[in-house]
């Protein structure tokens, strides 16, 4: 009786201090507390998850994750999500971690993934930026918010990944999802699509890029060039999976080159480009490769590293600076991207209503999770592998 009589002279004063009626009031406080009531069932409701972990065993054939069942870390923080997860996409290093061959150290027995997307069932407090219902994806270094940033925690080494049915992040560490795209589609946008949006920044219509292999970030980074009008030079060691991608994206026709059977592949990059070299790499091989890519870049292009796949020998650097000195090359790194750059390819692709079935090699059941990352793991997949989580 006490609370209605304190809801009753609540509602009077606010007549009597905004002037409007009372249905109009009455509807603001039921939507109020409705969303109030939805908020408070849906994290009563869960109170705990299921995830796959990290065995951090890396004998060949044994398992590299196994699935365990933990409680949320509930209550919310006041500006905290709690994050439904529908999709989980894989990528390379989910795999190399899982195999003890990444090269910076990792929490032991975390959990994988960089990449999910959900939906939001509960909110802190004083969340305000995102509302119980929204579509988002977490970013993946929670310390790279702005390109001014100084720390780095990623996803899946320096703290929890994603590869589980609930998460619970802050809420500037979430981004919103265009609605279009389903959830598996929408999965491989963060560190993918925001590691090749950051990779191509730079490059112009018209421009020639080349892009090394055909996972995750390569045929991200493909589509990506493709709509914004660039001319693609491909490489893989798999004829087959070339073959694939120029009959899936027709025409222009991509140029291919398989570095494997060629192994002075820049040197075919050079014809191809009239002896002038690429104004842009999307470079994926590392020191076994950079001088390479360096080599068939033009004067004053752009070489973007977002990745170490052919392994790190210093021999295969002799070169190099004396190759950036001569070519006035533009060396950066990739580390995926901010949440400043997520938003925007969130943007860029919601005005271009761009979709990804095209770049999904296979959707994988959730309690197939270490067979996808043992996929993942062999190099067998040809763009993207996703695992979904739930119904």
């Amino acid at each position: 009786m006490y609370l209605t009589g304190v809801v009753i002279r609540c509602v009077k004063d606010a007549i009597a201090y905004t002037k409007k009626p009372l249905h109009t009031l009455c509807i603001t406080f039921w939507r109020l507390i409705y969303r109030t009531y939805k908020e408070e069932a849906a994290m009563t409701s869960v109170t705990s998850r299921q995830a796959f972990r990290r065995t951090d065993n890396y004998t060949p054939g044994s398992a590299k994750v196994k699935l365990i069942t933990e409680d949320l870390p509930l209550p919310l923080h006041p500006t905290a999500v709690l994050i439904k997860v529908h999709a989980v996409s894989l990528n390379y290093r989910d795999a190399n971690i899982a195999n003890g061959g990444n090269p910076w150290p990792v929490i032991p027995n975390g959990v994988p993934g960089n990449d999910a997307a959900g939906e939001i069932i509960a909110v802190g407090d004083r969340v305000s930026l995102v509302s119980v219902g929204d579509r988002v994806a977490p970013i993946t270094d929670t310390k790279y918010v702005s390109a001014r940033s100084t720390e780095r925690s990623w996803l899946a080494a320096n703290e929890d990944g994603t590869l589980a049915t609930h998460l619970v992040f802050d809420e500037s560490l979430v981004t919103r999802l265009p609605e279009h795209l389903d959830w598996v589609q929408a999965s491989i946008i963060p560190c993918a699509g925001t590691t090749a949006w950051s990779a191509l920044k730079g490059a112009s219509m018209g421009q020639t890029v080349l892009i090394q292999g055909t996972g995750g970030v390569a045929t991200f980074a493909l589509k990506l060039a493709r709509v914004s009008g660039l001319r693609v030079i491909l490489t893989s060691s798999s004829d087959e999976k070339l073959h694939k991608v120029k009959q899936q994206f027709g025409k222009p026709e991509i140029q291919t080159i398989n570095y494997k059977t060629n192994p002075e592949w820049h040197e075919e990059v050079l014809k191809l480009t009239n002896g002038i070299g690429v104004d842009l790499v999307v470079e994926n091989g590392g020191s076994n490769s950079l001088v390479k890519s360096m080599l068939c870049t033009r004067r004053g292009g752009i070489v973007s590293q977002v990745g170490y796949l052919g392994g790190s020998k210093p021999e295969h650097l002799k070169e190099f600076v004396s190759t950036i000195i001569d070519r006035r090359l533009n060396i950066r790194g990739i580390n995926c991207g901010s949440k400043d750059d997520q938003d925007d390819l969130m943007t860029a692709i919601l005005a271009s209503k761009m979709t990804f079935e095209d770049i999904i090699d296979s959707v994988w059941q959730f309690d197939k999770s270490e067979e996808a990352i043992e996929f993942v793991w062999q190099g067998k997949q040809l763009g993207k592998v996703v695992i979904k989580v739930g119904l």
